[in-house]
């Protein structure tokens, strides 16, 4: 009777020391799986938020690809891409850590600060030569992204 009390306290150990190591395991495989998806899904997020932004721009200079529709100009140390021809302009920038853009009377200065924050940015460099649009792209993480557009119409421009 006593041998079989103390086999029956073993079987017992012996079946929990095996549940213990199928939870041991189980759990460090749903860790792993855990931190190797939370790193794609931030490698993920930062390139979309660069593709986001250089498509942002693509896009709002291809909708202003007219003639004199596109321009860049200096103001307070900034790079500003002025998007229209007309009464009102849009102007697309960075300024405080963010991409900016603001739709403006063209009478009107242009104050930094009015605008409304798009994107995180850390920087953006513009340059209009001949027709050829180049926009530096730097996140707030740091990546960096360069962007060449050549202007379709070709009218704002001599050649």
């Amino acid at each position: 009777m006593r041998q079989k009390q103390i086999q029956h306290h073993i079987d017992a150990l012996a079946a929990l020391l095996l549940f213990g190591v199928f939870a041991v395991c189980i759990l460090a495989v749903l860790l792993t799986g855990a931190d190797a998806y939370h790193r794609l899904t931030v490698r993920d997020r930062l390139a979309s938020d660069r593709r986001t932004c250089s498509q942002y721009v693509a896009t709002r200079v291809r909708q202003s690809d007219l003639q004199d529709g596109v321009a860049v100009e200096r103001v307070e140390d900034t790079d500003v891409l002025v998007l229209g021809s007309g009464e009102y302009v849009t102007y697309v920038y960075c300024h405080d850590g963010w991409l900016m853009e603001l739709y403006a009377w063209t009478g009107e200065p242009l104050v930094l600060s009015d605008g409304w924050q798009l994107l995180e940015m850390a920087h953006m460099g513009l340059s209009l030569e001949e027709g050829m649009l180049t926009v530096d792209i730097t996140t707030s993480t740091g990546d960096q992204d360069r962007l060449s557009l050549s202007l379709r119409s070709g009218e704002g421009w001599d050649a």
